[in-house]
């Protein structure tokens, strides 16, 4: 690493910093305050999974004839 990438390291660091800076003091105290629901972000995502299960056991058959056929008719067997 040369000496003009060492300072563009550390240039790009201290802008880095002053944004974060900034955004924190826009935010104010929710910054730290505001840690999110993080039991309905679990329970949207187990249901987007449960959704996800349901589906593929209702479709896979399909999609996988689905996706044969299209494989014949390109290799033309």
């Amino acid at each position: 690493m040369t000496v003009v990438d060492r300072k563009e390291n550390v240039m790009m660091h201290e802008l880095g910093t002053r944004a974060l800076a900034r955004v924190r003091s826009a935010w104010g105290s929710t910054w730290e305050e505001d840690r999110g629901d993080v039991p309905g972000w679990v329970l949207i995502t187990l249901m987007t999974a449960g959704l996800v299960v349901v589906i593929w056991a209702l479709a896979g058959p399909a999609l996988a004839e689905l996706f044969q056929q299209a494989i014949d008719r390109v290799s033309g067997i």
